[in-house]
């Protein structure tokens, strides 16, 4: 949906907004974020969340602020629903990039969708795939040449495991630990390598492989969903449970930035797709 320009919605609803705005500029706009986790977030604040932060901090009149912690397990244990040393104040307040109703958060409404890719790099013997499928339906001899990277979860292994193609898989950790390479940097670093050869990897990283080559270097195949293989999904924002203002908030703000937002993740070569309306979410106590 196309939002129209503020100054275009004089309406009771928008002095409220407005007025809720004010009423914050006094506070920080305060993300939980990993330093380390391009496209998403980086401490250099160049990721496509840090440019949503900025913007959203700006439009409430807040400095924005961050407390950096690996995105791995615990996360938000550490970062959202944890305390200052010796105070009642959390950490922070807003994770920029949530599944939409994510169990371990409240969330806002979905701000984008995306879908997983399929990423084969060019001038290798696999030229002439255009279809995911196609890799399972190669003669047995080509088939064990493949070198497709295989995480340790997500619809991608999956897929694989549908195609008879586990044997193939190179495998990889989701949350590697590693504090020099996020899991998008190191699967740009091995496709150049060679150790790989393919990757079906989420809208967001893809975007981020195909930034760093020159165009034309990767065919790009959109994984499609199928009854029983979801491959896309609606990102939204989280709060911590019971911060239903804050969400309220931030729900306003995707609202009237939406078109906004679309273009600062389309810079960074997402795929995007329409957002579908969700299933009503049930409101925390």
């Amino acid at each position: 949906m196309r939002i129209l320009p503020l100054k275009y919605l004089l309406t009771g609803s928008l002095l409220l907004y407005v007025s809720t705005f004010a009423a914050h500029a006094d506070e920080s706009f305060r993300v939980c974020a990993d330093p380390l986790h391009p496209p998403y977030s980086t401490r250099q604040q160049d990721g496509f969340e840090n440019k949503i932060a900025e913007l959203f901090a700006k439009s409430l009149g807040q400095k924005l602020e961050y407390t950096w912690f690996p995105e791995r397990i615990g996360f938000i244990r550490n970062t959202l629903n944890a305390k200052i040393d010796d105070t009642e104040e959390y950490k922070c307040d807003v994770v920029m990039g949530v599944p939409a109703g994510y169990e371990r958060t409240l969330t806002t409404k979905p701000y984008y969708h995306s879908t997983y890719i399929l990423l084969i790099a060019k001038n290798r013997g696999w030229d002439d795939i255009t279809r995911a499928e196609q890799l399972g339906e190669l003669p047995l001899p080509k088939q064990k040449t493949l070198k497709i990277a295989m995480f340790d979860r997500g619809p991608g292994t999956t897929w694989l495991q549908k195609m008879g193609l586990l044997d193939q898989g190179i495998p990889y950790q989701t949350m590697s630990g590693d504090d020099k390479n996020n899991t998008a940097m190191q699967i740009d670093k091995d496709l150049k390598a060679g150790k790989i050869d393919m990757v079906i990897l989420w809208g967001p990283m893809a975007g981020y492989v195909l930034s760093q080559s020159p165009e034309g270097s990767y065919s790009v195949i959109e994984m499609t969903s199928t009854p029983g293989m979801k491959f896309d999904f609606s990102i939204a924002m989280g709060v911590r449970f019971g911060d239903k203002a804050r969400r309220d908030t931030l729900n306003k703000l995707i609202d009237a930035h939406f078109s906004e937002l679309q273009h600062i993740i389309a810079q960074y070569n997402v795929p995007l797709m329409a957002i579908p309306k969700q299933a009503p979410h049930q409101d925390d106590d």
